[in-house]
């Protein structure tokens, strides 16, 4: 026994040394933890400043619920969009005139022929025959860009004309 006493005090400053050094180790670490901690809160609670929510598992589901509505939104907009891009396409807004003297008499371009047609390449043509003694108007659908009606050369070019615009 006496021999293990003396093993046992040859090596005890060894042994104390290694003990202090793992609590000086274990030391530093539990600041260096610390410090991190306190960053960590700081960020929260800077995240959670002014949201009127206690925890973040709430505040989360606030936000999926926000984030949920405006999707819905969203879509709802979407629709309105797509709603309104079918009616714009279906407006009678290309519109073409030409100016002219129907009969060759002397005198003024006082006849003419409206074209107003759609994307869709329907719409009306209309063309008014004027005179020295009479005026004439006439109105012809066009479907697809053509009429079921026989067309004068002024209406076809009026008709050609108003689908080349953008």
């Amino acid at each position: 026994m006496s021999e293990l006493n003396e093993i046992i005090n040859e090596q005890l400053a060894g042994v104390i040394m290694a003990f202090a050094a793992v609590i000086v180790v274990m030391a530093i670490i539990q600041i260096t933890q610390a410090v991190k901690l306190r960053k960590m809160r700081r960020r929260y609670e800077a995240m959670m400043a002014g949201s009127g929510v206690e925890d973040l598992e709430s505040l989360l589901i606030d936000l999926k619920t926000q984030s949920d509505m405006l999707e819905e939104g969203q879509r709802e907009h979407q629709a309105l969009l797509e709603a309104a891009q079918g009616k714009i396409r279906g407006m009678k807004s290309k519109v073409a005139v030409k100016r002219y003297n129907a009969f060759g008499e002397r005198g003024n371009d006082l006849s003419f022929s409206l074209a107003i047609v759609d994307d869709n390449r329907n719409g009306i043509v209309l063309t008014s025959l004027h005179n020295r003694e009479n005026s004439y108007i006439y109105s012809k659908p066009v479907e697809g860009g053509e009429s079921q009606y026989p067309l004068s050369p002024e209406e076809k070019e009026v008709i050609a004309q108003a689908l080349q615009q953008i």
